[in-house]
Formats: structure tokens, C-alpha cells, sequence
């Protein structure tokens, strides 16, 4: 075999159905040979899809998504999506190309160091030097890529390692050229003895990375003990759910019948969001803030003490209590008065085993209730409201909520756009939406909607853009369009980066590399294989989302251009 087919191999029998990539001669054995495995070959128009996408994978379907990528550029174009995967805690295998073994650091093309450059950023590094390193080392990257806290593993793959010995060697041995002379002889001695070196069939020592993290620790009993009794203690619990808990998407059911049953108002963010579905008696969607004021107990399940949380400021007198795969994330900013370190699904399940009387919180969850149904009076007044220049967001994405199916998968990717779409789109079941995380990167769109259609093919995808974000991964309707997938994606157009707009102009008085043109991103779309649609008119609103999921049945990728008026609604929303 060669070593292709080797790391093929290895990836059916960790179950990957499909390979994100962006084609390079460094990689082409991984393809081919996958290909013939059965893996769906997936090839994006940038490499920050890929690595995008099979993160989608890894946190919709609790299975390692896989990307590879060719050497060079093509490895340094993926930073950022890994580093997004590894702030979201999402573990995910990237493949990297690279020079011969014999040519590295002598100046081939697209030969850099890329072991300096993505180590500090990836929980794993490891790089072959010989065809026999290579399933070892794969089989050790899947299991780095899922343990203890989970995040994103590089595997680095020299191209001689992967095509035939046959090849290799014809390769190398024409460098040396035909000359009979003593030197040039000695040289080619050396060059097929490397070949067979680096192809020889015994076991030699692999040029591995460091190794971080650990296994997530077994709860602690007196740990559990203690939560239990800071809950019986409690008249105004309040639970906080993220994405770490719902790791373990084979359970996701299971955790999302414990957290009803323990009966305490429930805020749910990240890829938790949907965990109770569109309507439940625990779930709470607003007003936060001042539930963490009155709450005589705080329980964060995988959720960070970070800027998304006020830096724990929000939480005042109440006792907290939080459960992190992460020591460093269980105590950042404030430390818990009962820290668990530990998988917070795991705890969850434990305590709602335990509960014994979950109506005794009611009366809160009353009060949590009253002001959630407020909130949402006030949301939907301010939909009705005309806005100035075009479609009122609120009210268009109260249109999306309408026109989502039960079996849909919520993609967002944007700022000012996509923030107002989160206190009115409700994704209707777990596992159901996908943002960037703590990174708020924006361009995930593209490669988030393609894992999300590649790990469910029959479900309805919704890419959520804002005008700015969409620049970054609009190319990608060409890779839906190519491989005949549907995919309604709605670009929120207010000509302008709003998010940053709001309080640059309020702060400061300029809106100087803020605004931005009414694009025709519908035009674009077409140009690329795929359908455009475009809306400026509110009356038309319901028509036009059901044409777009019309067409996205059949197979089309459909971009919806909704050209938007001015809205204050989220004036003052400044998050750092």
C-alpha cells in the first residue's frame, strides 16, 4: 500500500463518511485513495472551509471531521478556522501536505516550518518521516483530537510518504541525473537507499509533538454531593448550558430530558442552543442578566467565566457552581464555590437522577417565564414597526423562524444581523445550530453549512450571513451548486458592518471602514451555479423564503439578498 491508502485505511475505520479538502499534487494519493474507500470527496474553494466543515461534523454528529489541505499555503491558509475549533473546544483531524523528507528546509516548493506555525495552536502536532508512522500516528490523532478537553490535531504527511514506492523513486533518482562519474554514482546510491529507508516496512521512531490535556476527570462523589446539596438548598436556581455539554451527541437525547427534569430555568448558548427545542417549560431565551442578580445559585454546565458571561460580573451573591472539562476554564474569573472538574453532560445526567421535588422552583420559574413573555411582546412590537430603507430585521427573522422545518440546521455567521436572528430564530431540536464560538469568527458560514449538509443530508440547512460575513465564504455556492446540495442561505444586506458601526459612529462620530455597498449577492450567487433570489419588499417576504425552500429541496443552493432598513434594536450592544 501506499501511504494514501494508508491513511484512507485508517479513516474508514474511524468512521469518516466524507474528506473536506482543497486539492494540491502534495495531497492527491490521500483523495484518490479515500475516494475508492467510499469517503465522499469534498473539495471547497478555500482551505478555511474544509477545516470549517469538519468541525461542523465533529459538533453535529460526534463524529472527528477530517480536512486535508496541500503544503504550504495551503496549511497556513487554515489557521484560523483551527483556532476557532480549538477556543470552541471542537476536535477535529487536519491532514497537511508537505515536502519530500529528502527536501525539507532545502528550499522546494512551498516548504515552510509548519510545525512552528500550528503547534501552539492545535492540541496535537505529529509529522511522519516514514510510510509506517503514518497509521500509527493517524490513530493516535483521532484519539488526542477527542479526549479530555477536545480541540483540533495536526497531522503533518511529507508527499514522498504518500504515493507508490515506484513513483518516489523514479522522482528522486532523476535528480541525480545519468552521469557515470563516481560522485554522481554515490549520489544516486544514497537516493535509493533513502527511498527504501522512508518505505521500509518495520517500525522506526516517529517525529511526534507535545501532548496536552487528559482525559475529563471522573466526577467527583463528593463533588456531585455537594451540588446536590447547594440544590436542595436553593429557592432561585439558575442553569447555564454550552456547547461542551453536548460533546457526546449519542446522548444528546438523554441530556436533554435531565435538564427538563431537574425543573430550573435554563439558558442554553452555543451548539447547545435547541438542547429543549423551539418551546419548553425550563427554557428560558432572555433577561439573563437580571435572573443571575436575583439567583440564589448559579450552575454553569461547560460555560466559561468569560466575556460572553460578563466576566462572571452578572452573578452577584449567588453561590456558583461549575462543571469544565477545563481546570483553566473552571476557574477563569471567578472562582466557583464548588468547582467540578469533569464532563458537565455526565453531571447533569447525575443530578437529574437526584432531584427529587423539581416543582419547587415554580414559583421561579414563574417569574423567569413573566419576563421572558415580556421580552418577547416587546420583540415582536418592534417587528411591526416599519424600518426606514428596507425590510425590518426583527421582523424577517421572525419570518425565518415561521418557515423553518422541525428537521432544519441553523447556520450563523455575521454580526449585527445574526445577533438579532439569535433572540428570534429558534432552532428546533439539539444539535440543530452551529456558531463560531468564543472566537466570533467571522467567515464560518460557507464551511459550517457544507459539514452541516454532508453530516445530514436530509435535514433543510439555513445559512444566517450578514452582508459583511458573507464576503468571506460566498464562493462556497459554488461547491453546493457542483455537488448538487440545497442550502437556503439569507444574506441580511444593510450595506454596512453594523456591528462595529453602532458604536464606532456613537463613540466616536465616524463611520470611516464601516460602510459598505447594497451588493446584488444574489447576482453572485447565480454566477456560481446557484439561484438568486432578492427581497426589498416586506409584502413578499413569506413568498420569497418559501421559493427558497422550494428550490433547496430539489437540490439548489439559493441565496436570498434581503436588502434591510435602519433598526436600533440592539443600539449599545458592544461586546469585548
Amino acid at each position: 500500500m501506499n501511504g494514501g491508502a494508508l491513511i484512507a485505511e485508517v479513516l474508514v475505520r474511524h468512521g469518516a463518511r466524507e474528506l473536506f479538502t482543497l486539492c494540491g499534487g502534495h495531497i492527491s494519493p490521500v483523495l484518490v485513495e479515500a475516494k475508492a474507500r467510499g469517503i465522499a470527496i469534498v473539495d471547497v474553494r478555500d482551505e478555511r472551509s474544509a477545516v470549517f466543515a469538519a468541525d461542523a461534523v465533529s459538533r453535529l454528529t460526534g463524529r472527528t471531521g477530517v480536512a486535508a489541505v496541500t503544503a504550504g499555503p495551503g496549511v497556513t491558509n487554515t489557521l484560523t478556522a483551527v483556532k476557532n475549533a480549538e477556543l470552541a473546544q471542537s476536535p477535529l483531524v487536519l491532514l497537511g501536505g508537505a515536502t519530500a523528507t529528502l527536501l525539507d528546509g532545502r528550499g522546494s516548493l512551498q516548504d515552510i516550518d509548519q510545525r512552528a506555525l500550528l503547534e501552539p495552536h492545535v492540541k496535537w502536532w505529529g509529522g511522519a518521516r516514514r510510510v509506517r508512522e503514518l497509521t500509527p500516528l493517524l490513530e493516535h490523532a483521532f484519539q488526542r483530537a477527542r479526549e479530555g478537553v477536545p480541540g483540533p490535531v495536526f497531522l503533518e504527511c511529507p508527499v514522498d510518504l504518500l504515493y507508490p514506492e515506484e513513483v518516489v523513486r523514479d522522482w528522486t533518482l532523476s535528480a541525480a541525473g545519468s552521469s557515470h562519474k563516481v560522485a554522481a554514482r554515490l549520489a544516486r546510491t544514497y537516493l535509493e537507499w533513502h527511498v527504501l529507508r522512508v518505505h521500509a516496512p518495520e517500525r522506526v521512531a516517529s517525529r511526534e509533538g507535545s501532548v496536552s490535556g487528559a482525559a475529563p476527570a471522573t466526577l467527583s462523589g463528593r463533588a456531585v454531593r455537594k451540588v446536590v446539596r447547594a440544590l436542595a438548598r436553593s429557592r432561585r436556581p439558575v442553569l447555564l448550558v454550552g456547547s461542551q455539554a453536548t460533546l457526546d451527541a449519542g446522548r444528546i437525547e438523554e441530556l436533554a430530558s435531565a435538564v427538563g427534569r431537574l425543573g430550573v430555568p435554563t439558558w442554553l448558548s452555543g451548539t447547545a442552543r435547541g438542547l429543549l427545542g423551539a418551546e419548553h417549560a425550563v427554557l428560558s431565551r432572555h433577561r439573563r442578566r437580571e435572573a443571575l442578580a436575583e439567583a440564589d445559585l448559579v450552575l454553569l454546565a461547560g460555560v466559561p467565566c468569560d466575556f460572553r458571561l460578563g466576566y462572571g460580573r452578572p452573578i452577584g451573591r449567588a453561590r456558583l457552581v461549575s462543571v469544565n472539562r477545563s481546570a483553566e476554564d473552571l476557574t477563569k474569573n471567578r472562582r466557583p464555590d464548588v468547582a467540578v472538574l469533569g464532563d458537565p453532560a455526565e453531571l447533569l445526567l447525575e443530578l437529574a437522577g437526584r432531584v427529587e421535588e423539581p416543582d419547587r422552583w415554580a414559583e421561579w420559574r414563574g417569574v423567569v417565564e413573566a419576563r421572558d413573555a415580556e421580552r418577547e411582546a416587546e420583540i415582536r412590537r418592534r417587528a411591526a414597526a416599519p424600518a426606514p430603507g428596507g425590510l425590518n430585521p426583527l421582523a424577517l427573522c421572525a419570518a425565518i423562524d415561521e418557515a423553518l422545518d422541525d428537521d432544519s440546521i441553523v447556520v450563523a455567521d455575521g454580526g449585527d444581523f445574526v445577533a438579532t436572528a439569535s433572540y428570534v430564530v429558534r432552532p428546533r431540536g439539539p444539535l440543530r445550530w452551529l456558531d463560531p464560538g468564543v472566537f466570533g469568527t467571522l467567515g464560518v458560514g460557507g464551511g459550517f453549512a457544507l459539514g452541516a449538509a454532508w453530516s445530514r443530508p436530509r435535514a433543510e440547512v439555513w445559512l444566517l450571513w450578514g452582508d459583511g460575513s458573507a464576503a468571506f465564504s460566498l464562493a462556497e455556492i459554488d461547491t453546493f451548486a457542483r455537488h448538487g446540495r440545497g442550502l437556503i442561505a439569507v444574506i441580511g444586506n444593510d450595506a454596512s458592518w453594523a456591528q462595529i458601526a453602532r458604536d464606532q459612529v456613537a463613540i466616536l462620530g465616524d463611520d470611516v471602514g464601516t460602510v459598505l455597498a447594497r451588493s446584488d449577492y444574489h447576482r453572485v450567487a447565480e454566477g456560481y451555479g446557484g439561484v438568486g433570489l432578492e427581497l426589498d419588499d416586506p409584502a413578499e417576504t413569506g413568498a420569497v423564503l418559501a421559493e427558497a425552500k422550494r428550490l433547496a429541496r430539489q437540490g439548489r443552493a439559493v441565496v436570498v439578498n434581503a436588502h434591510l432598513g435602519a433598526s436600533d434594536f440592539r443600539k449599545g450592544s458592544l461586546s469585548m
